[in-house]
């Protein structure tokens, strides 16, 4: 297989984009991106989108419609999706394009507008993405499923509602530096913790937001990445996992089986450990599922994920700094794009282009990227030379 490497990076502001199309969105990512590289669309050899909603987008093939109105074609482009996992599901199939020699140059572009339907739809829309026979007919929605994760983890290790809002207060104050979040301020502990209920335990500042936005990358074979950037990125590991689509027929509630074998495979494929990750970006759809990451990817021992974020060894000058772009908590999570955002956020990390929220001499990064509840994850690692 080919050395694939990022080259290009482009983001868009998150947020409720009322200024602009999903296509519009599309476009201000992959200006930017080619932007970065220094490159045209023409070099481009071809394009995979992420988009994971139908219903949000309003058309049977928006990836056409994406790939029309940024003029590339006749060229191959094509969809997938993976829930909100469609973001890193993109970002692998581009690097397969990569690494098999089918393309040198591949655009990955991950894009989602979920705010032009009322947040009681958007709600019902994701809940779908349980069990269409056994769980969404009955009124299951994501919150719902992560209270009860979160009263799983409470009930068998002692888990608080103080260290999960000490995720949001954490996430919310990277958020606050990073341009491109959704929710650009801080939060105090007080305020999470008194925030209304939405599905108990998880209130207000533990849930993420619903989110418009795009991110790009440009991917190159190693031949080609040395004539395009003086600082690649290289896609170390890539890991894949899938666990039941039952939420009730899972092992256990108080982690994500699909997580840790997708970590696993993403180690063995790096040769590094839990203890080599500089930086990670996880997916903290709620606050809950952040400390479970953790537990999850190896940077503490089971149950002891509370813990960690309460010694802050997840700041950027901790142990292991996680979400230092705000994550979903205070970024935003407009599911096709965000896999794409966390691999540009450790592309910045490993080329020391964080400011402010730069984690020192970072080398080695890592993604943790969920789908739905965890019937599909993929955790990928990335290194700088």
């Amino acid at each position: 297989m080919k050395r694939v490497a990022i080259v290009g990076i482009g983001h868009g502001k998150f947020g409720v984009r009322s200024d602009a199309s999903l296509r519009e969105l599309t476009f201000e990512a992959v200006k930017a991106c080619l932007d970065d590289a220094g490159v045209s669309l023409k070099e481009v050899d071809s394009m995979v989108t992420g988009i994971a909603g139908d219903e949000f987008s309003l058309a049977l093939q928006p990836s056409a419609q994406v790939h029309d109105y940024i003029g590339f074609y006749p060229k191959p482009n094509f969809r997938v999706e993976g829930a909100c996992a469609t973001g890193s599901m993109a970002l692998r199939t581009g690097w397969m394009n990569v690494a098999s020699g089918l393309a040198d140059l591949v655009l990955v572009v991950g894009v989602e507008k979920m705010t032009e339907v009322p947040t009681s739809v958007a709600t019902e829309i994701m809940g779908r993405g349980g069990d269409s026979m056994w769980e969404y007919p009955f009124g299951t929605t994501f919150p719902g499923y992560y209270a009860m994760m979160a009263n799983a983890h409470m009930a068998e290790y002692g888990t608080t509602e103080e260290q999960m809002a000490m995720v949001a207060v954490k996430n919310h104050y990277y958020g606050h530096l990073n341009p491109f979040a959704h929710m650009q301020k801080e939060v105090t502990l007080e305020k999470a913790l008194t925030s209304f209920t939405v599905a108990h335990p998880l209130k207000l500042f533990d849930c993420s937001l619903i989110t418009d936005g795009a991110a790009a990358v440009l991917l190159a074979s190693e031949e080609r990445a040395k004539t395009i950037s003086t600082k690649p990125v290289w896609i170390a590991g890539l890991g894949l996992a899938t666990d039941t689509m039952r939420i009730t027929e899972r092992e256990s509630l108080t982690s994500i089986a699909a997580s840790r074998e997708a970590a696993r495979i993403a180690y063995q494929m790096a040769g590094v450990g839990p203890a080599d990750i500089d930086v990670a970006t996880v997916h903290d759809c709620f606050t809950i599922a952040e400390i479970v990451a953790y537990e999850d990817l190896g940077f503490c021992e089971k149950g002891e994920g509370g813990k960690l974020i309460e010694a802050k060894e997840t700041y950027v000058d901790g142990r292991t700094p996680v979400n230092v772009d705000g994550g979903l908590k205070s970024k935003g999570h407009p599911l096709g794009a965000t896999g794409v955002s966390m691999a540009i956020e450790i592309t910045k990390q490993l080329r020391g282009e964080a400011g402010q929220r730069q984690v020192k001499d970072a080398e080695i990064g890592l993604t943790h990227n969920v789908g739905g509840t965890g019937q599909v994850a993929a955790v990928h690692i990335f290194r700088r030379e």
